[in-house]
């Protein structure tokens, strides 16, 4: 069958767009793509990190408990109120006078109770220290808003070069159906109408992707404004976030997040379970457990305090009436002393001696169930970071540079009426769909560092320790 003339300016036309398509994918195929957006209005992890913790409403309400528990220790150190009493006491019926009788007295009385042993001192100890775990209890909720926030950014990061990228490889997938049009058109090499509507699909497809993207993006915008908010403000909008382009990263650089004790995933030997509770007796929430542990010993011994007598001292003054001839009587002052021996004390101290040291035992389980789960999650967590960083070898030194290899080839193959159109299509495709994955294996990759530095971390800069030079406060 003779081919149709093909006119001159409809062939030089297809080779121009070839040599852009050409020109295009090799130069597209980095899995980072550069923000050409302005660098100011930009909100970067160290900023998103700095302004949650600058934003936490739990961070100030853990003062207030620690100042609440504080002032109780020092109330607990002080004697109870000693009472008074006024009366009269023995009031003649009759007559009601005062003066008739000489029993008939006005009584004044003070009396002071003294707790047990030294159950002052010890309840006041037993405070100080629950007071003491306050600001670990702050230390480790700065470590995990630093670890949310820092992975809902990443999250973001991901979205948004996802989105550049497939907006990037939609000008080529246009300049592909151009492609294809004029070679229908001019009828000079295999393009068939199908491969016009498939290179039109995947247009549609890659625009259901971005709108899938942008719906991922948004709703990390809105996790993110929790942390952002000002909650001096009352309210948690994006309307009283600080004015910025939430989550777009600056100059569109991926923070490179450095491991603390990076010698723990460079040993070929596994890593003894000592080692591992060596480093983590120093995690703020081992520490705050350590303190309730303290306090809950001292608890005993103010429980132990119960076997010792409680006593009161009481004095009184009685005031007595002249006698009906005008002789004065001699007024009475009175002082006693009052204990409470402890006698029976099988079913009450002893039971409540072994109710504290069960409170003793049970948070020190706590601590050891607090050790294995930090254990676990170093060790599922060291896993993921070894896998992916075989696969971010795999992909960087092998996988994109034949992606792009295996586009150029087939594009080459199709415009020299050797390749079929589909396989241009689905070979840039592979290409983008391998771009995405790397990209998130790269976010993954730091996701897992930031959850690993959580583990070991003392405050909220180590977590996100990058190339930056701020200070998390």
């Amino acid at each position: 069958m003779i081919k149709p003339y093909a006119p001159k300016k409809a062939w030089l036309a297809s080779a121009l767009v070839f040599t852009f398509l050409l020109t295009t994918i090799t130069s597209v195929n980095a899995r980072e793509v550069k923000d050409t957006a302005p660098k100011t209005n930009t909100l970067s992890l160290f900023d998103a990190v700095t302004m949650a913790l600058k934003n936490d409403p739990w961070l100030s309400g853990n003062q207030y408990q620690q100042r609440a528990v504080e002032a109780m220790s020092i109330v607990a150190g002080e004697l109870p109120d000693p009472q008074f009493s006024i009366g009269i006491a023995n009031l003649a019926t009759d007559t009601f006078d005062f003066g008739q009788e000489p029993m008939t007295q006005l009584k004044v009385g003070v009396s002071q109770m003294f707790p047990r042993g030294d159950t002052r001192a010890l309840k006041q100890q037993q405070l100080t220290l629950l007071g003491s775990q306050f600001p670990h209890q702050r230390q480790a909720r700065q470590l995990r808003v630093t670890e949310t926030v820092a992975k809902l950014w990443f999250d973001a990061y991901k979205a948004k070069q996802s989105i550049a990228l497939i907006e990037r490889d939609r000008a080529l997938f246009e300049q592909l159906v151009d492609v294809a049009l004029a070679s229908y058109s001019s009828a000079m090499g295999k393009t068939r109408q199908q491969d016009i509507i498939r290179a039109q699909l995947e247009l549609t497809r890659l625009d259901d992707r971005l709108i899938a993207l942008l719906q991922d993006y948004e709703a990390n915008q809105q996790m993110l404004s929790r942390w952002l908010s000002d909650n001096s403000s009352g309210q948690y909008t994006s309307a009283h976030l600080p004015s910025v382009n939430l989550l777009s990263p600056i100059a569109g650089q991926m923070p490179a997040i450095g491991l603390i004790h990076p010698s723990l995933y460079t040993q070929d030997n596994a890593i003894s379970l000592n080692v591992l509770a060596e480093y983590f007796h120093g995690h703020p929430d081992i520490q705050a457990i350590q303190q309730k542990i303290r306090a809950s010993m001292t608890g005993i011994e103010v429980e132990k305090q119960k076997y010792k007598p409680e006593w009161g001292v009481n004095t009184s003054y009685a005031y007595r009436d002249d006698d009906a001839l005008g002789k004065s009587r001699a007024d009475f002052f009175s002082i006693g002393l009052t204990l409470d021996i402890p006698l029976f004390t099988e079913n009450r101290q002893d039971k409540q001696v072994e109710s504290a040291v069960a409170t003793t035992e049970a948070i020190k389980t706590d601590k050891i169930l607090l050790l294995r789960q930090l254990m676990a999650s170093f060790a599922t967590a060291k896993t993921q970071l070894d896998r992916l960083d075989q696969r971010q070898h795999l992909y960087r030194s092998q996988l994109l540079p034949q992606m792009v290899e295996q586009a150029e080839a087939s594009l080459t193959a199709y415009t020299n009426d050797d390749g079929d159109f589909a396989e241009v299509v689905r070979a840039r495709i592979a290409q983008l769909n391998a771009n995405i994955d790397a990209l998130a294996i790269d976010v993954e990759r730091q996701k897992t560092i930031i959850g690993l530095n959580a583990l070991f971390a003392t405050n909220s800069q180590q977590i996100v320790s990058s190339t930056h030079k701020g200070k998390i406060k």
